[in-house]
């Protein structure tokens, strides 16, 4: 009895263990998969600050000083050609800086620069004033003002119009005071480009700092306060494209656009007189592109943001660069057949749809570039 009573004692301990054992093993947690991965930054980094975002600086400061040349000329001799001549430099101006929009930081806030040139909506009202009042217009004087009365906006409005019915302005509508107010934003507009450009390869405070793409390509260095590794470059690389995309999709084009016709709202739409809007957003866009893919259009293929993300997923990396090309052929599809500008588009029916497409495009990219793209961050094996 004894015997069979430690037997049964010694079988339970053993279907016990046994049991104890079996569960153990299936509950030892599966290893989960590696998903980290390996990239050099450096060479990305230093081709997206020369051959990227300077290279665009320093093309914006060539046009700013052909446009302040071209309202030179126009002054000198009044004719339709001068004046036709002047729109088209300002539209070339435009293109850098709105492709540059996709890496706005650094200088062009510290210095304050943005608000200069790009300040939006224009103030009609005191521009009209400044008009009315005053003459003999030089650029230090035109520094002092407001923001709002000077800069692209200011420059568009005395180029062509209030774009109510058309963008196209005759020289005999241009007064002899408007043609002097122009070419001192001309030149103020000249002068700060020129100090954008100096900021990243120079100076980044126009002073004794060191010049912006600099510190961009130094990471980590002792006297740089600015970005201590590589991770903050590249978090404000990404960050820098995912701003733009939310602005385009959520404010240059959601705001104007309104939830129906009735609410549509032409004031909100930007470069509404020149009606270089569409061209404005797919520039925008355009400029993600660029640092995206890591070089101008038309450059030789260099480091991008794709080769950090093909990386990691190469599919991702693809799907991305696809999804930026959909929003840019999205934008410049609105004007449809009948080159609608922007500001008629958002009240046209057929227009609207178009639009919206866009708007959809550049929400899926937006969310691809939060919710795939930056998180990638946090699995570099720095």
């Amino acid at each position: 009895m004894k015997h069979f009573t430690h037997s049964v004692v010694a079988i339970a301990l053993i279907s016990a263990l046994a049991a104890c054992g079996g569960s153990g093993s299936d509950s030892t947690p599966t290893p989960e998969a590696d998903k980290t991965f390996s990239f050099t930054a450096t060479e990305m980094v230093t081709n997206l600050t020369d051959d990227v975002i300077v290279a665009g600086y320093t093309d914006l400061a060539a046009r700013g000083a052909a446009l302040f040349a071209s309202t030179q000329t126009l002054v000198a001799t009044p004719s339709q050609a001068n004046l036709v001549a002047v729109q088209e430099a300002w539209k070339a101006a435009r293109q850098p800086w709105e492709q540059g929009e996709s890496h706005i930081f650094g200088p062009v806030d510290s210095l304050g620069i943005d608000p200069h040139l790009d300040s939006w909506p224009l103030n009609t009202t005191d521009l009209t004033s400044v008009l009315s009042t005053t003459t003999g217009f030089d650029a230090e004087t035109i520094k002092g003002w407001n923001d709002d009365v000077q800069g692209f906006h200011t420059m568009e409005y005395l180029l062509f119009g209030d774009g109510v019915t058309t963008n196209t302005k005759m020289i005999a509508d241009l007064t002899a005071n408007e043609r002097d107010y122009l070419m001192g934003l001309a030149a103020v507009f000249r002068d700060y480009t020129e100090k954008l450009d100096d900021a990243w390869l120079i100076s980044h405070d126009a002073s004794t700092g060191k010049a912006y793409g600099e510190l961009l390509k130094t990471p980590g260095t002792q006297d740089n306060t600015f970005y201590s590794s590589n991770v903050g470059v590249v978090e404000e690389l990404i960050k820098g494209m995912i701003g733009i995309v939310d602005e385009v999709g959520n404010g240059k084009i959601a705001d104007p656009f309104g939830a129906d016709t009735s609410s549509a709202d032409t004031s909100k739409v930007e470069s509404q007189y020149s009606w270089n809007s569409l061209t404005d957003f797919s520039n925008n866009i355009i400029g993600v592109r660029n640092v995206y893919q890591g070089e101008l259009a038309g450059a030789a293929d260099k480091q991008g943001i794709v080769d950090f993300v093909a990386a990691a997923d190469k599919d991702m990396a693809a799907r991305v660069g696809t999804e930026i090309s959909n929003a840019i052929l999205t934008i410049q599809a609105i004007e449809g057949a009948n080159k609608m500008p922007f500001r008629q588009a958002i009240s046209d029916v057929e227009g609207r749809k178009r639009i919206q497409t866009a708007v959809d495009a550049l929400s899926k990219l937006q969310t691809s570039l939060e919710s795939d793209v930056l998180p990638l961050l946090k699995t570099w094996k720095v």
